[in-house]
């Protein structure tokens, strides 16, 4: 391979004149190996079509038809001849709608859950403004801030958040919080 490699490295510094005289096989092995490139970014693509094919299909068994058939059944788990255990465990998903932030962290402030809140100040400084900037950092320094800012929920963290509020039997706005509780087969082998 390092001769092939080397060897079309000194094709490239060809001139002009040197072009015709490139050997066709030196060629074939460029047009080979971008087919065979081609070829496999196409199946990569495949595959990857059907693993999502595959994931959709997963999730509608364990998340819709198993769930609603062991309900029918009366059952919440249960142990196969070959020792799986198949069991319904309830899942939660939450995610703050942009357009609702504000409303959403003012309920957690109003509720006393802000310590979920994380809160970050961040200032971009452009071009010729270092002295701005170190002023900047100097004063919030003296003052003991952090120097940047930006407020969110952490995604786990909203989900713990949100599992443990409806575990406990808490009210809390569902909409606000894009709060989705589902139920997932587990199937323990």
């Amino acid at each position: 391979m390092n001769d092939l490699l080397a060897e079309m490295a000194s094709d490239s510094e060809a001139t002009p004149d040197k072009i015709d005289q490139l050997q066709d096989g030196k060629l074939d092995i460029v047009s080979r190996l971008a087919n065979e490139a081609a070829t496999l970014e196409r199946e990569l693509a495949d595959a990857e079509k059907l693993m999502k094919e595959k994931k959709s299909a997963l999730h509608k068994i364990t998340d819709e038809q198993l769930p609603e058939a062991l309900e029918v059944m009366g059952l919440q788990k249960f142990t196969l001849v070959d020792g799986s255990e198949i069991a319904v465990k309830p899942i939660y998903a939450a995610s703050i709608p942009k357009d609702r932030k504000e409303e959403a962290f003012q309920w957690l402030r109003e509720k006393g859950y802000d310590d979920i809140i994380k809160n970050t100040v961040s200032v971009r400084f452009g071009r010729g403004e270092d002295e701005l900037c170190e002023r900047l950092k100097n004063l919030l320094s003296q003052e003991n801030y952090p120097l940047e800012q930006a407020d969110k929920v952490e995604p786990m963290t909203l989900k713990a958040f949100v599992k443990e509020q409806i575990e406990r039997g808490n009210e809390m706005p569902l909409d606000l919080f894009g709060v989705y509780v589902g139920q997932r087969v587990k199937i323990k082998t």
